[in-house]
Order: C-alpha cells, then structure tokens, then sequence
C-alpha cells in the first residue's frame, strides 16, 4: 500500500509510502489519498498530517515513467486530478500540515503548499524543477508560490528549477517552522496549539485570509465582513462570547 492513513491522538496521519521512489506520487496514489481524505472526513479527528515515508523524502514529486506517451486529453486528465486533489486539501473542513522530511519536489512541493502549515526538519528542501525537464508545474505551482512567498521570489525559484533549503524556506515564508527531535511528535505539539479551537472559525479564518488574497482589499473586507458575522450567530460565537464572560473555558461544538 503505497498511502497509509493512520491515527495519532486526535490528528490523523497520511503518510506517502514509496520510500524507494523517494515517495513519488502517481495517479493510483492521487486517487488514494483523495481516499483516504473521504475517511478523515468522516471521522472526528482535529487537523491532518501529510508526510513521507523515511528520512529522505517528504514526496520528490511526480513519477516520471508515468508522464510519457500520454494524449492531450489524458495529459488534461492528470492535471486536472492532481489540482482538483490540492484545491480540496486547501479547502478542507480540517487544518492540514505538511511534515517536509527532506525532499518536497514538484508535485511533492505543490502539495505541500496546499497545506494550511508546512513544518520541515532541517533537511527539507523545496523546489519546482519542472523547468529543467523543459515542463511547467500543473498541480498549482506557479499559482500558490507567488500567493506564499510574493512574486519575484516566486519566479526565481520556478525559472531555476532550483532547491531550497530549510531556513531559506523559513526565511521567505514557505516554511512555517523547522521543527527539533522527532518530526511527527514535534508537529503533533505544534497542532496542538490550535486544535482545541472551533473547527467552524478556523475555516473561516483561513478561508477569509486565502480569498481575501486573491481580490482588491475592498473585496477582500467584504468577504471579511460576510464571514465575521457567520462566526457571529454560529453556536461556537455565542459559546465563546458566553465562555468569556462567565470566565470560563468554551465548550466548542464546532458549528
């Protein structure tokens, strides 16, 4: 089984299996962890984890083999699954968290850039090397690099097909923190952070945040104002503002 879904307290843990491919993601696996998405759904668990099996490679993107001697329509096909894929990641009703443990190239970096947060050890390189196999990123790259780290870094980084290492990516903002000891417990504390809060308003933050980025500032208040007042009337709203005046700590439903 080249994707393995697992739990660790009240995260679930996807974790990228091909350890002798430097877990390079093919279509199967695209399917798979979209899968494995549907299960953590479902369950009750509080954020998602994606890493990669061993210490060499968070995921060093696409499988090449797979790549060659494939029709337009089925080249659409594949892009298409892999962005749609991402887009869901990045929209999911849970935070998701990237643990870069080594190489995120290509379809590996874009998937970690569909994450909520990215955490790296300090071995974590990042990197779109499409470029230098005379290819364009199509799992989003050249969209949510420039939106991460701002537009000229972004297309330095894209038009060299160049590595970056850990506390460059930290540095430029497309790593959120490089984590010490053992990567999963490291990040497990990390989420932790978090995790106690309304589900509902985390979404909603992080949602204001990504839409608002894409529109003028007017809009992006609009958008603003729309889902502030949802937080408002929702039952963890009323919850918080009540836990707060009756010094209490709030009993989130997550609704």
């Amino acid at each position: 089984m080249s994707i393995e879904l697992t739990r660790r307290d009240e995260f679930a843990v996807i974790t990228i299996k091909r350890e002798h491919a430097l877990n390079a993601l093919n279509y199967e696996m695209l399917r798979s962890i979209g899968r494995a998405l549907d299960e953590v759904e479902a369950s009750n668990a509080r954020a998602v984890f994606f890493t990669g099996a061993g210490e060499k490679a968070f995921c060093a993107g696409a499988d090449i083999g797979e790549l060659l001697n494939r029709s337009i329509p089925q080249e659409y096909a594949g892009t298409y699954l892999g962005q749609e894929l991402y887009s869901r990641i990045e929209s999911f009703r849970l935070p998701s968290i990237a643990i870069v443990n080594g190489y995120a190239l290509g379809g590996g970096c874009e998937l970690a850039m569909a994450c909520t947060f990215r955490l790296g050890t300090s071995a974590a390189k990042f990197g779109l090397p499409e470029v230098k196999l005379g290819l364009v990123p199509g799992y989003g790259g050249t969209q949510r690099l420039p939106r991460i780290v701002g537009l000229a870094a972004a297309l330095e980084i894209l038009m060299s097909g160049r590595s970056v290492p850990a506390e460059e990516a930290l540095r430029i903002g497309l790593l959120h923190q490089v984590l010490e000891g053992d990567p999963l417990e490291a990040a497990l504390n990390y989420a932790r952070g978090f995790s106690e809060h309304s589900l509902l308003a985390l979404r909603l933050v992080r949602d204001a945040a990504l839409r608002g980025a894409q529109v003028s500032l007017r809009d992006g208040l609009a958008i603003e104002a729309d889902l502030s007042t949802i937080s408002m009337h929702s039952d963890d709203g009323i919850e918080g503002l009540r836990a707060f005046l009756e010094k209490r700590h709030p009993r989130f439903q997550d609704r």
